[in-house]
Formats: C-alpha cells, sequence, structure tokens
C-alpha cells in the first residue's frame, strides 16, 4: 500500500482539496484499495481544544463544483477535521507532500529532518518550482484547484510507472 499524506499550514484548505481531489481520481482508477491517503497541517491554527475545525466552505464548495464531497461521491469530506502532522507521520507515509516552500520548512523542523527523501513539494510533481496558490490570502479558488488537479496528476504518473 501507498501511503501519501498532504500537508499545508492550516489543514482545512490546500492540503484537504489535495486529498480528496487525488482519493477521487484513485477511486475513477479502481486502485482504492492500493493507497492510504491523508492531509494534516503544520500548525495548530485550526485546532481548538484538541478539535479541528472542518474544509473551509469555499474549499469544499470546489470540490463538489467537481462532483467530490456529494451524496454520491463524499470520500470523507464531510467527516474530515484538521489535525497537525507529528514526527511519527514521517515513518507512517511514503510521501509527504507540501502545498509551499514554507511548509516544506517546518516539516523537516517537525520530522527531524528528511534522511529518507519522503517529503516533496506538491508542484514538483507538475514540473514547476512554484507554490501551490493559497486560497486563504488569495481567495481564488480556481488558482489553488487547477494547482492541486496538476500536482495530483504528477504524482499518479510518477507513482505508477515506478
Amino acid at each position: 500500500m501507498i501511503r501519501i499524506l498532504f500537508v499545508c499550514h492550516g489543514n482545512i484548505c490546500r492540503s484537504p482539496m489535495a486529498e480528496f481531489v487525488l482519493k477521487d481520481m484513485i477511486k475513477k482508477r479502481g486502485l482504492e484499495d492500493e493507497f492510504y491517503i491523508e492531509s494534516a497541517a503544520t500548525s495548530t491554527e485550526e485546532i481548538w481544544h484538541g478539535v479541528g475545525n472542518p474544509v473551509y466552505p469555499s474549499a469544499k464548495a470546489k470540490l463538489m463544483e467537481h462532483g467530490i464531497g456529494t451524496s454520491d461521491n463524499e470520500l470523507g469530506v464531510g467527516e474530515k477535521r484538521a489535525r497537525q502532522t507529528v514526527r511519527g507521520d514521517y515513518e507512517k507515509f511514503d510521501y509527504i507532500i507540501g502545498m509551499d516552500s514554507a511548509n516544506i520548512r517546518n516539516m523537516h523542523r517537525i520530522y527531524g529532518g528528511d534522511p529518507d527523501n519522503k517529503v516533496y513539494k506538491m508542484l514538483d510533481f507538475a514540473g514547476k518550482s512554484a507554490d501551490v496558490a493559497d486560497p486563504w490570502y488569495t481567495g481564488n479558488f480556481d488558482a489553488t484547484w487547477n494547482d492541486v488537479v496538476a500536482g495530483c496528476t504528477g504524482l499518479i504518473s510518477k507513482i505508477t510507472e515506478t
């Protein structure tokens, strides 16, 4: 089983979008039994008294616009709550994918480095050195959607060709 963790700052916009986009792509290929996919945050800003906030409404709406998180393709969107990544995640996952350079720096701090080369930046899989657009600041969920789809498409290609 291939285990993938997507990570962003708060785990309410970009990383859950990536989690559910990839789950949808995997489901459409009939590969659900071959993958385990989650998402997490580098911060605790969206976690209150031990309970994480749900997927941000605009991110959830963007997913639903593309048929993800709907009653016939829920994939866990409604139950998703923000959680912070922890050092133990490094051993648990094969690919740990940050949405931007700040996420990567924080992940290295949390994990104590990356000795097994498991940490990647999302758009590296799309052949770009850019960060995934952060809709928290821009409000542009279309740009984030496009970045996430490009990264997930590239990730699937990398995994299935090896």
